[in-house]
């Protein structure tokens, strides 16, 4: 990213259009959620209700719905709001608990199916009928969603954090409520096909593969803003209380750099081996050698029965016997 020096400082830089704009978008964003959390709810316990309680929706996915919500708050409002509004490594911060935390959880609440259930009948009918057709079927394969939430990770992380579309942010509360919409649905669409329903997710390796690919795109743009020479974006973005622009921009590309790269590696671990213990546990064991070098389950049957105690206990049995029994 070349340095940024053209822009004149706005008066209010991080304000996101006001106090009075900041208070509808809040009003919305709270309505918003507080709709979805009851389409959710109503689902859940429509499931539940059929069942049982913890069936298809297990309580830990209810759980993660609650922390993704309460991440999506406490991001859009109160402290972290207000310290985005100062910094801008807060604003980094801020982008970051959406992208990492709310994402993830959302997408591992398993949002779709509850939802789905708590629509008007007309737009079940119509999900039904698409799931149905050649091209819902197509779509909703694990392969073709991973590569759409894979670009569409990349390209809403890169596009928001380009000058012009982040200063544009700064300065309007509906496009900044949007940029952040769009970084929570980016987010739980790529961690479903790693954290959702079973029969959607991805195998090991392709699930390493695209988290991977996904940790490479953040860390490039985190080092873009690390390593710049100068600032990519206006001073009064940068400082907005004073301070050394170029030192705050280090410090958000940091945030975005580090922290991304530890939760995604770490994550990309757990999904490894659990694929690789699940290859084990499938795989045929060969029979252990025995001392004297035979292997049991052979053909010898006196070799296999070593080792066997329903064909060794009980009293010895000779080669003659019942011969001489009279």
């Amino acid at each position: 990213m070349p340095a940024v020096t053209c822009w004149a400082a706005p008066a209010a830089p991080l304000a996101h259009g006001g106090a009075a704009a900041q208070a509808w978008t809040n009003l919305g964003l709270v309505t918003t959620l507080a709709l979805v959390g009851a389409g959710y709810a109503r689902g859940v316990h429509e499931l539940w209700s059929r069942r049982g309680v913890g069936a298809v929706v297990g309580r830990w996915r209810v759980g993660c719905f609650a922390l993704g919500v309460g991440a999506v708050l406490a991001a859009s409002t109160g402290p972290v709001h207000e310290l985005a509004a100062r910094s801008f490594a807060g604003h980094m911060a801020q982008h970051m608990l959406l992208l990492v935390v709310a994402g993830p959880a959302l997408a591992a609440a398993a949002v779709g199916l509850p939802l789905a259930l708590a629509a008007p009948r007309r737009l079940r009918r119509y999900w039904a009928r698409w799931r149905a057709s050649t091209a819902g079927a197509r779509l909703r394969r694990p392969g073709p969603v991973a590569l759409l939430a894979g670009s569409l990770h990349g390209a809403v992380l890169w596009v928001w954090h380009l000058p012009a579309p982040y200063r544009l942010a700064t300065e309007n509360a509906l496009l900044h409520l949007v940029e952040h919409a769009s970084f929570v649905v980016a987010a739980a669409l790529l961690w479903s096909v790693v954290l959702g329903a079973g029969r959607h997710r991805l195998d090991g390796p392709a699930a390493v593969l695209l988290l991977v690919g996904t940790m490479l795109v953040s860390s490039a743009l985190g080092a873009a803003l690390t390593l710049a020479p100068g600032p990519v974006y206006p001073v009064a973005i940068l400082a907005p209380e004073g301070g050394d622009p170029l030192t705050a921009q280090q410090l958000a590309g940091l945030l975005m750099w580090i922290p991304m790269d530890v939760i995604v590696l770490a994550v990309a671990a757990v999904v490894f081996l659990r694929w690789f213990s699940g290859l084990d546990r499938r795989s045929p064991r060969a029979p252990a050698p025995f001392p004297d070098g035979s292997v049991g389950g052979s053909g010898d049957p006196d070799t296999a029965a070593i080792g066997r105690p329903e064909l060794t206990e009980g009293p010895p049995v000779g080669p003659a016997a019942g011969k001489g029994t009279r």
